[in-house]
């Protein structure tokens, strides 16, 4: 807790790039993704992924996926702590191999600032990388009040549009991320603000990345 508390105190919640402040995203050329998937059956096996697309033609520009073995135990809060060594040695090896990829901005397939303690995957590799992400997952953590009840999914089937989206207000009041449909698809998206990013920055890049469901960096 000590040290998510500490490594919190770095994120920044506001855009910071040039790229950001752009409409159609100007100046924005590589757009990276991160998963961590666990070999079905096994909490231990798994392989970490880094794939690097351009902008905006979304196609693949680098891959990453190295088997790993996780030896931290899971802890419900502190996922990171878990993963996010291995992202973090997935953009290291970027840069070492070939720095002219390396991603101006990181989509997570996790959550930033949706988490209990404001700390969540996105945000954690975005200090530890200094890289803008943002966290996209495709449940609802459910913190500070926030359920899936049957408010909760009448929002979700009121999306009616490509693009619809409604903001994640927790019972303190706080904002933690935004709900969005992408390409017509029933089944939402939970995006939140990781580092060096606002939310409505990170909801519009991800819209941006989208052929389907998922945005493609994540989906590659």
């Amino acid at each position: 807790r000590s040290e998510q508390a500490r490594l919190r105190g770095a994120v920044l919640r506001e855009d910071t790039e040039r790229w950001q402040r752009e409409p159609s995203f100007a100046g924005l050329e590589r757009v990276g993704g991160v998963d961590l998937s666990y070999v079905r059956g096994s909490d231990c096996s798994a392989c970490a992924s880094l794939v690097v697309l351009s902008f905006p033609g979304l196609e693949v520009l680098y891959e990453d996926c190295q088997m790993v073995t996780v030896s931290a135990p899971y802890v419900s809060g502190f996922l990171a702590f878990r993963e996010v060594p291995f992202l973090v040695e997935a953009v290291q090896r970027l840069q070492q191999e070939q720095p002219g990829l390396k991603p101006q901005v990181l989509l997570v397939d996790g959550n930033g600032l949706l988490h209990q303690r404001e700390f969540g995957v996105a945000c954690h590799l975005g200090v530890l990388t200094d890289l803008p992400c943002v966290g996209v997952a495709k449940k609802l953590l459910q913190v500070d009040g926030l359920a899936r009840d049957e408010l909760h999914k009448e929002q979700i089937r009121s999306l009616q549009r490509k693009g619809d989206t409604f903001p994640l207000t927790g019972a303190s009041g706080a904002v933690l991320g935004m709900v969005s449909c992408c390409n017509n698809s029933y089944k939402p998206l939970y995006i939140s603000v990781g580092h060096r990013i606002c939310l409505e920055t990170a909801v519009r890049l991800v819209k941006s990345c989208c052929r389907y469901r998922i945005p493609e960096p994540i989906r590659q």
